[in-house]
Protein backbone atom coordinates (compact mmCIF):
# COMPACT_ATOMS: atom_id res chain seq x y z
CA UNK A 1 0.00 0.00 0.00
CA UNK A 2 1.59 3.39 -0.84
CA UNK A 3 1.10 6.49 1.64
CA UNK A 4 0.17 9.78 0.11
CA UNK A 5 0.85 12.60 2.48
CA UNK A 6 -1.62 15.29 2.67
CA UNK A 7 0.03 18.27 1.53
CA UNK A 8 -0.02 20.87 4.23
CA UNK A 9 1.93 23.84 3.25
CA UNK A 10 1.58 25.94 6.62
CA UNK A 11 2.71 23.35 8.81
CA UNK A 12 5.61 20.51 9.02
CA UNK A 13 5.81 17.84 11.21
CA UNK A 14 9.42 16.85 11.50
CA UNK A 15 10.09 13.25 12.06
CA UNK A 16 12.53 13.48 15.18
CA UNK A 17 12.27 15.51 18.54
CA UNK A 18 16.10 15.46 18.57
CA UNK A 19 15.71 13.13 21.33
CA UNK A 20 17.87 9.97 22.01
CA UNK A 21 15.57 6.42 21.80
CA UNK A 22 17.26 5.80 25.05
CA UNK A 23 19.22 6.69 27.70
CA UNK A 24 21.37 4.05 28.71
CA UNK A 25 21.70 -0.05 27.91
CA UNK A 26 19.18 -1.71 29.53
CA UNK A 27 16.35 1.17 28.63
CA UNK A 28 17.50 0.23 24.88
CA UNK A 29 17.49 -3.79 25.62
CA UNK A 30 14.14 -3.63 26.90
CA UNK A 31 12.61 -1.46 24.04
CA UNK A 32 14.07 -3.92 21.40
CA UNK A 33 13.20 -6.78 23.27
CA UNK A 34 9.53 -5.87 23.38
CA UNK A 35 9.33 -4.06 20.14
CA UNK A 36 11.38 -7.35 18.23
CA UNK A 37 9.18 -9.97 19.92
CA UNK A 38 5.75 -8.50 18.77
CA UNK A 39 7.03 -8.39 15.79
CA UNK A 40 7.87 -11.68 15.74
CA UNK A 41 4.01 -12.68 16.87
CA UNK A 42 2.47 -10.78 14.59
CA UNK A 43 4.80 -11.48 11.52
CA UNK A 44 1.94 -13.11 10.22
CA UNK A 45 -0.39 -10.61 10.64
CA UNK A 46 0.38 -7.53 7.30
CA UNK A 47 -2.57 -5.05 9.61
CA UNK A 48 -0.89 -4.97 12.53
CA UNK A 49 2.15 -2.04 12.23
CA UNK A 50 4.89 -2.14 15.64
CA UNK A 51 7.29 0.79 15.82
CA UNK A 52 9.72 1.59 18.14
CA UNK A 53 10.43 5.60 18.93
CA UNK A 54 8.60 6.56 16.50
CA UNK A 55 6.81 10.41 16.57
CA UNK A 56 2.61 9.87 17.04
CA UNK A 57 1.27 13.00 15.43
CA UNK A 58 -2.84 12.49 16.40
CA UNK A 59 -3.88 15.41 15.03
CA UNK A 60 -3.40 17.90 12.71
CA UNK A 61 -2.88 20.77 14.43
CA UNK A 62 0.47 21.87 15.70
CA UNK A 63 -1.30 23.73 18.62
CA UNK A 64 -1.56 19.90 20.52
CA UNK A 65 0.54 19.25 23.23
CA UNK A 66 3.00 16.88 21.86
CA UNK A 67 3.99 14.75 19.61
CA UNK A 68 4.73 11.88 21.46
CA UNK A 69 7.28 9.22 20.59
CA UNK A 70 6.23 5.82 22.38
CA UNK A 71 9.41 3.10 23.03
CA UNK A 72 6.64 0.96 22.16
CA UNK A 73 3.23 1.38 20.13
CA UNK A 74 1.44 -1.31 18.42
CA UNK A 75 -1.44 -0.22 15.55
CA UNK A 76 -4.17 -2.67 14.79
CA UNK A 77 -5.47 -2.15 11.31
CA UNK A 78 -2.53 -0.23 9.81
CA UNK A 79 -0.22 -2.00 7.23
CA UNK A 80 2.92 -2.86 7.99
CA UNK A 81 5.77 -0.80 6.34
CA UNK A 82 8.23 2.34 6.89
CA UNK A 83 6.89 5.72 7.91
CA UNK A 84 8.71 8.78 9.10
CA UNK A 85 6.25 9.37 11.72
CA UNK A 86 2.50 8.08 12.63
CA UNK A 87 0.42 10.83 11.57
CA UNK A 88 -3.19 9.28 12.53
CA UNK A 89 -5.33 11.62 9.67
CA UNK A 90 -3.09 9.51 7.09
CA UNK A 91 -3.80 6.15 8.73
CA UNK A 92 -7.56 6.16 8.67
CA UNK A 93 -7.43 8.22 12.06
CA UNK A 94 -6.97 4.75 13.74
CA UNK A 95 -4.99 5.28 16.83
CA UNK A 96 -1.91 3.27 18.36
CA UNK A 97 -4.35 0.72 20.68
CA UNK A 98 -1.46 -0.43 22.60
CA UNK A 99 1.79 1.78 23.95
CA UNK A 100 4.62 0.57 26.04
CA UNK A 101 7.14 2.82 28.31
CA UNK A 102 10.48 2.08 29.77
CA UNK A 103 11.10 4.36 32.09
CA UNK A 104 15.06 5.89 32.43
CA UNK A 105 16.81 7.84 35.29
CA UNK A 106 15.72 10.76 32.71
CA UNK A 107 12.33 10.54 32.85
CA UNK A 108 10.22 13.02 35.05
CA UNK A 109 7.38 12.78 37.29
CA UNK A 110 6.09 15.44 35.04
CA UNK A 111 7.07 14.06 31.48
CA UNK A 112 5.03 10.64 32.40
CA UNK A 113 2.12 12.52 33.63
CA UNK A 114 2.23 14.10 30.54
CA UNK A 115 2.48 10.76 28.69
CA UNK A 116 -0.37 9.02 30.34
CA UNK A 117 -2.63 12.46 29.85
CA UNK A 118 -1.90 12.47 26.21
CA UNK A 119 -2.49 8.35 25.65
CA UNK A 120 -5.53 9.07 27.56
CA UNK A 121 -7.08 12.08 25.69
CA UNK A 122 -5.81 10.35 21.97
CA UNK A 123 -7.14 6.74 22.33
CA UNK A 124 -5.15 4.62 23.81
CA UNK A 125 -6.58 1.30 24.98
CA UNK A 126 -3.50 -0.43 27.08
CA UNK A 127 -0.54 1.86 28.20
CA UNK A 128 2.15 -0.24 29.75
CA UNK A 129 4.64 1.52 32.13
CA UNK A 130 8.12 -0.82 33.52
CA UNK A 131 11.13 0.75 35.56
CA UNK A 132 14.09 -1.38 34.76
CA UNK A 133 16.04 -0.54 38.23
CA UNK A 134 12.90 -0.83 40.50
CA UNK A 135 11.16 -3.98 38.39
CA UNK A 136 8.19 -1.49 38.90
CA UNK A 137 5.26 -2.59 36.42
CA UNK A 138 1.91 -0.57 35.76
CA UNK A 139 -0.37 -1.11 33.39
CA UNK A 140 -3.92 1.37 32.84
CA UNK A 141 -7.16 0.03 29.98
CA UNK A 142 -9.32 2.14 28.73
CA UNK A 143 -12.46 1.48 30.38
CA UNK A 144 -15.89 3.30 29.80
CA UNK A 145 -13.64 5.92 27.31
CA UNK A 146 -10.80 6.38 30.57
CA UNK A 147 -7.61 4.93 31.34
CA UNK A 148 -7.73 2.77 34.51
CA UNK A 149 -4.72 1.52 36.75
CA UNK A 150 -5.40 -2.20 36.31
CA UNK A 151 -5.07 -3.14 39.82
CA UNK A 152 -3.55 -6.84 39.65
CA UNK A 153 -1.05 -6.78 37.02
CA UNK A 154 0.94 -9.67 38.39
CA UNK A 155 -0.10 -12.61 35.48
CA UNK A 156 -2.18 -9.85 33.63
CA UNK A 157 -3.01 -11.01 29.50
CA UNK A 158 -2.94 -7.78 27.34
CA UNK A 159 -6.82 -8.06 25.66
CA UNK A 160 -4.88 -6.84 22.67
CA UNK A 161 -1.61 -8.32 22.13
CA UNK A 162 -2.89 -11.55 23.88
CA UNK A 163 0.04 -11.60 25.73
CA UNK A 164 1.17 -12.67 29.98
CA UNK A 165 3.19 -10.57 31.76
CA UNK A 166 4.82 -12.17 34.80
CA UNK A 167 5.76 -9.97 37.10
CA UNK A 168 8.76 -11.75 39.75
CA UNK A 169 11.48 -10.49 42.29
CA UNK A 170 14.31 -10.05 39.60
CA UNK A 171 11.78 -8.43 36.99
CA UNK A 172 9.46 -8.73 34.20
CA UNK A 173 9.07 -11.49 31.71
CA UNK A 174 6.37 -11.60 29.05
CA UNK A 175 5.12 -14.78 27.69
CA UNK A 176 3.01 -15.64 24.46
CA UNK A 177 -0.51 -17.48 25.78
CA UNK A 178 1.49 -20.51 23.97
CA UNK A 179 3.90 -20.14 26.25
CA UNK A 180 6.94 -19.28 24.20
CA UNK A 181 8.81 -16.31 26.47
CA UNK A 182 9.96 -13.15 25.07
CA UNK A 183 13.43 -13.24 24.34
CA UNK A 184 16.86 -10.53 24.23
CA UNK A 185 18.23 -10.31 20.57
CA UNK A 186 21.39 -11.99 21.43
CA UNK A 187 19.25 -15.05 23.04
CA UNK A 188 17.04 -14.76 19.77
CA UNK A 189 20.42 -15.63 17.45
CA UNK A 190 21.79 -17.84 20.18
CA UNK A 191 18.10 -20.05 19.57
CA UNK A 192 18.14 -19.91 16.05
CA UNK A 193 21.58 -20.96 15.98
CA UNK A 194 20.97 -23.74 18.30
CA UNK A 195 18.07 -24.72 16.03
CA UNK A 196 20.16 -24.27 12.82
CA UNK A 197 22.64 -26.65 14.59
CA UNK A 198 19.71 -29.36 15.49
CA UNK A 199 18.80 -29.38 12.13
CA UNK A 200 22.37 -29.92 10.75
CA UNK A 201 22.94 -32.61 13.28
CA UNK A 202 19.83 -34.27 12.42
CA UNK A 203 21.10 -33.89 8.03
CA UNK A 204 24.28 -35.63 9.39
CA UNK A 205 22.06 -38.24 10.95
CA UNK A 206 19.96 -38.85 7.57
CA UNK A 207 23.21 -38.94 5.47
CA UNK A 208 24.69 -41.52 7.30
CA UNK A 209 21.75 -44.30 7.90
CA UNK A 210 21.26 -43.89 4.41
CA UNK A 211 24.81 -44.60 3.81
CA UNK A 212 24.60 -47.91 5.79
CA UNK A 213 21.24 -48.75 4.41
CA UNK A 214 23.23 -48.79 0.57
CA UNK A 215 25.60 -50.41 2.25
CA UNK A 216 23.57 -53.58 2.69
CA UNK A 217 22.50 -53.05 -0.66
CA UNK A 218 19.63 -51.26 -0.41
CA UNK A 219 18.54 -48.62 -2.38
CA UNK A 220 17.08 -45.99 0.55
CA UNK A 221 15.14 -44.07 -1.80
CA UNK A 222 13.12 -47.15 -2.72
CA UNK A 223 11.67 -47.34 1.45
Amino acid sequence: MTFTPAIDPDIEYPDSDGKPMADNTEQYEWIVKIKENLEILFANSPNVFIAGDLLWYPVQDKKITGPVAPDVMVVFGRPKGRRGSYKQWQEDNIAPQVVFEILSPSNSLEEMERKLLFYQRYGVEEYYLYDPDSHNFQGWLRQEGLLSSIPEIKGWVSPRLKIRFDLREDGLEIYSLDGQKFFTSLELSQKAEQASLQLEQERLKSQRLAEYIRSLGIDPDTL
